[in-house]
């Protein structure tokens, strides 16, 4: 058996190792240059000679490479059909990217913008590259000759780029570019920008990015801000057609969260609003806390003065938020402390007066629809005429122990006795939520809901799970009642423009079964519907999305995705696959947003700078 240094010889002798390598002078002319080519016509040589071509013209090479036509070159209505590929060249291809943006000019001056969405090697000679020899010599070599192979660029073409009235447009593809087309990096920010969609002013969210590195251009700043429509004249603003924030534990959906919420209330976010002619109004946010983190939006993030004026330069509302207070619900013995931020705290609680709006608070525990007529249709009526509006959780308890009144619905036949007993023991165990030693939430809505406030519900300190979730489905189900309302009580809810926020949406906007799943998701359904028109916007986190009904989830319009492991959240979102496949391996910071009425689905890189305070430290 040879032994394998007996190559040696062969792996610094070149004239060897050309024996094994076939030569084809007439191969493939779509390598980095054509050697020799096949004479013919009437300037043609004998058989046996070759007309030659200058490898190196004179001139300085533009662009990274050109569109290829040796597979065909093809524009379809059909994706699946296209065929759009393009040669890069050998000293190009360590700056190319899966993902990155093109530009293919056409003769008249249009140009093609288009996504680099695969990146493949081909042979240029006839040659085996795998063989011992050429194992061996590479394995040797300080490097790789690549222009002995060709590197290949699958390319999606997603706009083609017009100028019209000195203005720079966008329309589907309807051309194909020709063969050899010089293609470019696209680096201008306004062509980018009208390539993908992405409208010029708006909220800030991050910066466009490939790969998670950010794209830059030869502008000042050199990065491209990604911004949501928030100008009526430009289309609806975009949060109240809803928004969702989906990342796994220490992803940053929390940091994201507060930076875009701090964006909603900079000083000169206002909107219009139906009755007020050409008033307009400073959203609200309603945000509900149960890890008691956004209370700290009061306070300054921790940044220097240099990166404030960067942001301020790029249009970014930033430093903590004055008017942030935290309303501190009083539920049972649970008490609240927070040494970690320096926002207002109001305690509140729950009037058992709400349940007469939304009967189904005290169905959680699983009433069915038998049940919960009789709860609603005869029990509570029944109840409001003896106490009137006013009474109590403790009286209706008493109430419903009144052994005459269960004898008397079961003769008549209004309540069997079975059901009865149901509906008093399923109502019980509420105790600690409503009628507490604080203002009711009612008397309290001018200071609730206040343009341009934050006002942060911590659930937190709550340890009864059901107790928490019946206060934030509560308030969340008086601020839509009242938005929706054509005769609301308040006035206040309904004539400004509402962000709610809620986080670890999952826990409440579930589908189940029960009587309380069914209200609840039929309310927020409606809300969602109906937020574009009454200014109402819905603001969800949560790290399980596929949890969220699906009724509400359809509704939403602007998806952002951070990292997430789990297969069935990654396939809730509902994001184009090859953004899909990048989510398990996002870094911090790194996110995906999904945005139809927005722009083309991108990949973003957020601040990695919180705009206001942002842990416990």
């Amino acid at each position: 058996m040879t032994d394998l240094g007996d190559f040696s010889s062969d792996l610094t002798d070149d004239s060897t190792a050309d024996d094994d390598t076939e030569t084809d002078p007439s191969a493939t002319g779509d390598g980095p240059e054509e050697r020799t080519t096949p004479t013919g016509g009437p300037d043609s040589t004998t058989d046996d000679e070759f007309r030659t071509y200058e490898a190196t013209p004179a001139g300085t090479d533009r662009g990274i490479g050109v569109l290829s036509a040796s597979t065909g070159l093809r524009i379809s209505e059909d994706e699946e059909d296209t065929d759009l590929r393009a040669y890069i060249t050998a000293g190009n291809r360590s700056n190319v990217r899966i993902g990155s943006y093109l530009l293919a000019p056409y003769p008249d001056g249009e140009r093609l913008f288009c996504r680099i969405e695969a990146l493949a090697y081909s042979q240029e000679y006839r040659a085996d590259d795998a063989t011992e020899i050429h194992a061996r010599r590479a394995m040797r070599s300080d490097g790789i000759d690549e222009e002995d192979f060709k590197l290949m660029a699958t390319l999606d073409p997603v706009a083609v780029l017009y100028e019209e009235g000195g203005e720079l447009k966008r329309r589907m593809t309807d051309r194909v570019p020709k063969p050899e087309t010089v293609i470019e990096q696209a680096a201008d920010k306004a062509e980018i920008k009208t390539g993908l969609k992405m409208p010029e002013d708006g909220v800030f969210l991050g910066h466009l990015a490939v790969g998670g590195q950010k794209v830059r251009t030869a502008a000042e700043p050199p990065t491209i801000d990604y911004r949501l429509k928030d100008d009526y004249e430009a289309g609806d603003p975009l949060i109240f057609r809803h928004t969702l924030i989906a990342g796994g534990t220490g992803s940053g959906k929390t940091h994201a969260a507060k930076n875009i919420l701090r964006q909603y209330l900079d000083d000169e976010r206002r909107y219009p609003i139906e009755s007020g002619g050409d008033r307009t109004v400073r959203p609200a946010i309603v945000q509900f806390d149960p890890q008691d983190e956004y209370a700290q939006m009061h306070d300054d993030g921790e940044y220097d003065d240099e990166v404030a004026r960067e942001f301020d330069t790029q249009g970014i509302a930033h430093g903590g938020h004055d008017d942030t207070v935290a309303f501190v619900p009083k539920v049972g013995s649970a008490s609240y402390s927070a040494s970690h931020h320096r926002a207002e705290q109001v305690e509140f609680t729950i009037p058992f007066s709400m349940v007469h709006d939304n009967p189904w608070l005290i169905a959680g525990s699983g009433l069915n629809e038998n049940q919960y007529n009789a709860l609603v249709h005869v029990l509570l009526d029944r109840f409001r005429e003896n106490y009137g509006q006013g009474g109590t959780y403790d009286q209706f308890l008493s109430f419903l122990d009144d052994p005459a009144l269960k004898e008397e619905l079961d003769e008549s036949g209004r309540v069997h006795e079975a059901t009865f007993d149901a509906v008093s023991r399923r109502a019980r165990g509420f105790g600690g939520v409503f009628d507490g030693d604080a203002r009711p939430i009612t008397e309290m809505i001018h200071e609730f809901v206040r343009p341009g406030r934050l006002s942060v519900v911590p659930t937190y300190h709550i340890t009864d799970s059901r107790a928490a979730e019946t206060v934030v489905l509560a308030l969340s189900s008086l601020l839509v009642d009242q938005k929706l309302s054509n005769d609301p009580q308040y006035d206040r809810i309904k004539e400004t423009p509402l962000i709610v926020g809620m986080d670890e949406a999952h826990n409440f906007l579930t589908d189940a079964d029960t009587v309380q799943a069914k209200r609840v998701i039929g309310k927020f359904t409606d809300a969602a519907k109906q937020g574009r028109k009454e200014r109402l916007g819905l603001f969800l986190i949560t790290q399980d999305p596929q949890d969220i009904a699906d009724p509400v989830f359809k509704q939403i319009n602007t998806t952002i995705v951070l990292n997430l492991g789990d297969e069935d959240a990654i396939s809730a979102v509902n994001i184009p696959a090859n953004l899909e496949s990048k989510v398990p391996y996002m870094e911090k910071g790194q996110m995906v947003v999904y945005s139809p009425d927005n722009s083309e689905p991108v990949e973003l890189i957020g601040l990695p700078h919180c705009l206001t305070r942002h842990g416990r430290d």
